[in-house]
C-alpha cells in the first residue's frame, strides 16, 4: 500500500469544524463528529517519510493501515521520543517497527462519551473510528473531546443566565449532572469536579433567586441568600439536596418575615423541581428557623456556641459552613466574624464539637479490615457517613478552634495545618484521603443512579485490589485524624 495523503484542511474548514463541535455533546455518535481528512501510511513506510508527513500535515499522530484500510498501529509524538529519538533509530526504519499496537477503535455508532471513557481507562489520547466493516474512517482525539466539553459548559452557563422560567432551569440542572458524569469519565479530579458542580449549581441558584425575587417584587439589596452544608463548602456531588437560608433587613422582623418566608418557600419548591430535593432536616429558607435578620442569626449562633447541647450542635453543624450567595452579601459578614472570633474562645463548645466529630468512627476493625453492611447480599460502605464526613467534621472542628474563616474542607485543612504547625506530609494525607473518598462517592453515585440505590453506597467487593487498598488507607488516615482529635480535646 502506498502512502496516502490528502490536502490539510484550511483555516476556514477548521473554523467550521470548531463551530460544528459546539452543536454536539458527548452523547453524540462518533459518526456525527466533523471528519478531518484521514492521513495514514503503510507498514513499510520509512520513518523519514512518516515524520515528514506528520510535520507537513501538522498532526500529532499517524495511523498505519493495511490495504483494506484497517488499523495496524499508530505512531504518536509521545512515541517518537521513547522509540525513535532516544534509541537513535535510523530514519530508514519501517514504521511498523516502532508503532504502538494494538490501535484502540470504536465504531461510528459509538458515542463521544464512549471515546472519553476508553481514553481514560487505557491512558491514550487518540481513538480510531471505524465503519461496520472495520475500515478506519476518522480519528477522534482527547483535544476534540475537551473542545466539545468547553463549548458545552459555556452553553449550559449561558442557558442558565438567560433562563426566564423554572422549566428552562430544570433542563439546565439535568445538563449540569450529565456534564459532571462525562467529566468524571474523562478523569477529572474530585476537587475540580465538585467545584465545577458547585459553581454551576451556584449560578443556577443565583438566577432562580433573582428571577423569583422579581416575581415577588422583592429587593435583594434588602436580603442575602445563604448556602449551607456541601454547597456552602463548594463540595457538592452529583447527588445532592438543598441546604439554604435567608438573612434580611428589618426593624420589625415579625412584620416582614412572612413575605420573605413565602419567597423562600417558592425558591425551595423551584429548586426541588430542578432536581435538588427538599432538605429532610428543614434547613431551607422557607422555614422560620432559616429566615432571619442578621441580628437574629448572630443570636442563634451565639446561643449554639454558648449554651448548645451536644445534640443541638450535631444538628446545627452544617450551619457553620455557611456562605453568602446572592443579594446583599455583606449582611452575612457579622455572622462570619462572630463565629470566627468567638468559637475559638469557648473550650466547652469546641469540646462538644470534638465529641460530635468522633461519633462517626472510621469503619475499620481492630485488624484493619473495612467494616461494611450487607445490602442485597453485597458488602456495602456508605462513603458519606462513614467516609468523607469524617474529614469534613474534623476540618470544621479545627477551623473553628483556630479561627480559620474558610468553609471548604481542603482550604480548612491547609490553613489549620499552618496554624497548628502540622507537618506537610500529614496535612497532605488528610487532603488526599478526603479527595479520594469524594472521587469514590462520585463514581458510586453514577452506578447507584442506574441501579436505584442510595447514592453514596459503595460495593466494596466490586473494587479492584488497588482501589481497595487506597480506600483502606484513606480510612486509616481518617482514623488517625480522629485519634488526633481525641488527644487534643478529650484529655
Amino acid at each position: 500500500m502506498s502512502t496516502a495523503f490528502s490536502n490539510r484542511p484550511g483555516a476556514a474548514l477548521e473554523e467550521h469544524a470548531s463551530q460544528a463541535l459546539a452543536q454536539l455533546t458527548l452523547d453524540s455518535p462518533l459518526g456525527q463528529l466533523p471528519r478531518r481528512a484521514l492521513v495514514g501510511v503503510s507498514a513499510d513506510t520509512p520513518l523519514a517519510t512518516a515524520l515528514g508527513t506528520m510535520q507537513a500535515e501538522h498532526i500529532g499522530s499517524l495511523l498505519v493501515l493495511d490495504e483494506e484500510g484497517k488499523a495496524l498501529g499508530i505512531l504518536t509524538r509521545h512515541d517518537i521520543l521513547g522509540r525513535v529519538s532516544l534509541p537513535q533509530r535510523p530514519l530508514t526504519t519501517p514504521i511498523s517497527e516502532v508503532m504502538s499496537k494494538p490501535v484502540y477503535t470504536l465504531t461510528v455508532n459509538d458515542t463521544a462519551h464512549d471515546a472519553a471513557l476508553l481514553m481514560a481507562r487505557r491512558g491514550i489520547r487518540h481513538v480510531a473510528v471505524t465503519d461496520p466493516g472495520g475500515r478506519v474512517v476518522s480519528m477522534v482525539s482527547e483535544r476534540d473531546l475537551f473542545a466539545m466539553q468547553r463549548l458545552s459548559l459555556r452553553q449550559v452557563s449561558a442557558t442558565i443566565r438567560g433562563a426566564q422560567d423554572v422549566p428552562t432551569l430544570a433542563h439546565a440542572a439535568r445538563d449540569i449532572r450529565r456534564l459532571a458524569r462525562e467529566l468524571l469519565c474523562q478523569g477529572v479530579g474530585s476537587l475540580q469536579l465538585t467545584q465545577f458542580i458547585s459553581y454551576l449549581n451556584d449560578v443556577l441558584s443565583e438566577r432562580l433567586v433573582q428571577m423569583l425575587a422579581d416575581e415577588h417584587g422583592l429587593d435583594l439589596q434588602q436580603a442575602c441568600w445563604l448556602t449551607f452544608g456541601s454547597e456552602g463548602r463548594s463540595e457538592q456531588t452529583i447527588s445532592t439536596d438543598q441546604d439554604n437560608g435567608l438573612v434580611f433587613v428589618s426593624d420589625d422582623p415579625e412584620r416582614d418575615r412572612p413575605r420573605w418566608l413565602a419567597f423562600g418557600r417558592r425558591v425551595n419548591e423551584a429548586l426541588d423541581a430542578c432536581g435538588y430535593p427538599l432538605c429532610k432536616g428543614g434547613v431551607m429558607a422557607g422555614e422560620p428557623k432559616c429566615c432571619m435578620t442578621s441580628e437574629e442569626w448572630c443570636a442563634r449562633f451565639d446561643h449554639w456556641m454558648e449554651h448548645g447541647a451536644p445534640e443541638d450542635l450535631l444538628a446545627s453543624s452544617i450551619y457553620f459552613d455557611f456562605r453568602p450567595l446572592v443579594g446583599r452579601l455583606d449582611l452575612a459578614r457579622p455572622m462570619r466574624e462572630l463565629v470566627t472570633s468567638k468559637a475559638q474562645r469557648l473550650p466547652r463548645f469546641i469540646k462538644q464539637m470534638a465529641e460530635n466529630a468522633l461519633r462517626n468512627t472510621a469503619p475499620l476493625s481492630w485488624r484493619g479490615a473495612i467494616e461494611t453492611e450487607r445490602v442485597d447480599g453485597r458488602a456495602m460502605l456508605d462513603l458519606k457517613f462513614h467516609g468523607s464526613m469524617i474529614y469534613v467534621d474534623a476540618a470544621r472542628l479545627y477551623a473553628l478552634a483556630t479561627g480559620v474563616p474558610h468553609t471548604g474542607t481542603r482550604h480548612r485543612f491547609e490553613a489549620v495545618a499552618h496554624a497548628l504547625k502540622v507537618p506537610s506530609s500529614e496535612s497532605e494525607a488528610w487532603i488526599g484521603g478526603f479527595e479520594y473518598l469524594q472521587l469514590l462517592r462520585l463514581r458510586a453515585q453514577i452506578i447507584n443512579a442506574e441501579e436505584s440505590r442510595k447514592p453514596n453506597l459503595l460495593d466494596v467487593g466490586a473494587l479492584n485490589d488497588i482501589d481497595r487498598r487506597v480506600l483502606k488507607e484513606a480510612l486509616r488516615v481518617g482514623r488517625r485524624l480522629q485519634q488526633r482529635i481525641e488527644l487534643d480535646y478529650q484529655r
